[in-house]
């Protein structure tokens, strides 16, 4: 194949190395995350793979040349706040991603990993966020209306579940089914500690990952079979399946190895280069 789509989350040194290789070599590399595109086109910029991004879980595409948003499948501003009602009410804690800052009453689940990210990197490449008291009374009188995702945590799984229940009741958005526990790892000087939570994002209806990727690649003219996707959870589970190739990270959960078509090292075994090397880099 001539042509590959890479999309990609977390990069290590020798990813970074192998995908500045496959760039020069005419490969288009696409990153692709939960995240907004302020906080993407940090790590954008680290591989070079500066020309879009798919951000928000597929609910925007972003062209880093043009500096504008190409694509955009926002929540509505009423949905918002019929969402924020629901978590007010019952008391479980929530954030609110835009496309340049991440919303949220306290530092507290991903928003404190979001944090301690921050203290090791520069004013310019940190993740914004934003401490609202209000968020309902912020969002209603904001004029701005770029609400990627809303998601929500909890560490005791009956309050997740049942809070998650009610959230499906609402029409018009989607609720990302996760099966798994999130566990993310938080240094504190020499220590490290285990962040462990409960969580599920809702996006407007038909936001996923290959639905954007399905509308980029008919924009630059790739066809379907010459998009390479890595992906390691379950908001990667559309362009896994629906890729020509699509490719599972070691450390994901079994469901995910199971709908890929191949499954590479861990993330922290730099996965994604052995993949690139392997199906790009192979002359």
């Amino acid at each position: 194949m001539e042509h590959y789509w890479i999309t990609i989350g977390q990069i290590p040194n020798e990813n970074k190395e192998t995908i500045k290789k496959t760039i020069a070599k005419g490969t288009e590399v696409v990153l692709t995350s939960g995240r907004g595109p302020a906080s993407v086109k940090n790590l954008a910029e680290e591989v070079g793979a500066n020309h879009y991004a798919i951000c928000g879980n597929g609910s925007v595409i972003y062209d880093f040349n043009q500096k504008k948003t190409i694509y955009e499948n926002y929540l509505d501003k009423k949905k918002v706040l019929q969402l924020i009602k629901i978590c007010d009410e019952n008391s479980i804690y929530y954030c609110l991603y835009t496309e340049d800052s991440i919303i949220t009453k306290s530092l507290n689940y991903n928003t404190l990993y979001y944090h301690h990210e921050n203290n090791r990197k520069p004013d310019s490449k940190k993740t914004k966020i934003t401490i609202i008291k209000d968020i309902y009374k912020y969002v209603l009188e904001r004029e701005k209306e770029d609400y990627s995702k809303l998601m929500i945590c909890d560490s005791n799984n009956i309050i997740f579940k049942s809070i998650t229940n009610k959230l499906k009741q609402v029409k018009n958005i989607d609720v990302l089914d996760v099966a798994h526990m999130s566990r993310k790892m938080i240094k504190n000087g020499t220590e490290e500690y285990a962040l462990e939570y409960y969580y599920t994002e809702i996006t407007s209806q038909n936001v996923d990952k290959w639905s954007a990727i399905k509308y980029l690649i008919s924009k630059i003219g790739i066809k379907e079979e010459e998009v390479m996707t890595l992906g390691d959870n379950v908001n990667d589970e559309t362009m896994l399946k629906n890729a020509g190739l699509g490719i599972a990270m070691a450390n994901s959960a079994p469901y995910i190895q199971e709908i890929a078509k191949e499954v590479t090292l861990s993330n922290n075994e730099a996965g994604v280069a052995k993949a690139i090397k392997k199906h790009i880099l192979t002359e």
